[in-house]
């Protein structure tokens, strides 16, 4: 069988050759360089020398028992925070102003990472008060959730502070892959946002919802908030970061919380 020969004309040649730089450039839209780092992404973000872990949790009470849960919550969760035996701190705690209502948040620190969290969780099933606390508190929520962090390194560790403040918690569902990115962008605009004392702390989740990041702020009311807010505009730099770091938002919400009687952050 003889070869078949293949004629093409010079104009045809170059349209073949058009369509395999186009094909070419089309599929180098989906080839990503990989990032040859030897260190977790929650390692290269966080505080590693601390190891501080974090849990928020998230309990939405039936309206009619948010006066009884906050009361109940002011009698068992001081007296763990206060207690050496549990190597644990309550951080905050509040009630959603604006946002979900009838929601509580509670915010714990523990020293010493997940050794920390699984010696205090192995405790209170030994301690009574907690367990009956537990039992009561079941009968006034709809709902419960909650979440590992890590601090991010470029914030202040959260500490007590004196009130009367309203606080901001402000949740960020980034897209997959993007935590580097927005860990550096925010590493520099942190800078921005410290002259009123506003920022509380920055984290990231471990367990729960994956790349979720929580910014707390606190204000003296919302006026405050609005003219801190405001002012960030007016230093150079702040519409760059919103600018690169916005794309990398897949979904955002906003808390005004009111601190209760127990929390450390008034």
């Amino acid at each position: 069988m003889k070869p078949v020969l293949l004629y093409i004309s010079t104009s045809h040649k170059i349209i073949i050759s058009k369509v395999n730089r186009e094909n070419s450039w089309f599929n180098s839209l989906f080839v990503r360089k990989v990032d040859p780092r030897k260190d977790a992404h929650s390692n290269l973000l966080t505080k590693n020398e601390e190891s501080n872990l974090y849990k928020i949790q998230f309990h939405n009470v039936k309206p009619e028992c948010l006066d009884a849960y906050n009361k109940l919550c002011e009698e068992v969760l001081p007296s763990i925070h206060a207690d050496k035996y549990y190597p644990c701190e309550l951080v905050g705690t509040w009630n959603t102003w604006y946002g979900e209502q009838d929601q509580a948040v509670h915010l714990w620190r523990y020293r010493g990472g997940y050794p920390a969290l699984t010696e205090v969780m192995n405790k209170l099933k030994q301690n009574q008060e907690f367990m009956v606390y537990r039992k009561e508190r079941g009968k006034m929520l709809m709902s419960r959730r909650n979440q590992l962090l890590l601090e991010f390194s470029f914030w202040n560790e959260p500490v007590p502070r004196e009130g009367p403040n309203i606080y901001e918690l402000r949740s960020y569902q980034l897209r997959p892959g993007t935590m580097i990115e927005w860990g550096n962008y925010w590493a520099r605009a942190i800078g921005y946002r410290q002259h009123n004392r506003e920022a509380v702390g920055g984290f990231f989740s471990q367990i729960g919802n994956l790349y979720m990041v929580h910014h707390l702020w606190a204000y003296k009311d919302l006026q405050s908030r609005e003219d801190t807010r405001n002012g960030a505009w007016q230093q150079e730099g702040w519409d760059e970061v919103v600018y690169y770091t916005v794309p990398l938002i897949q979904h955002m919400d906003s808390r005004i919380m009111i601190p209760t009687k127990a929390s450390p952050l008034q």
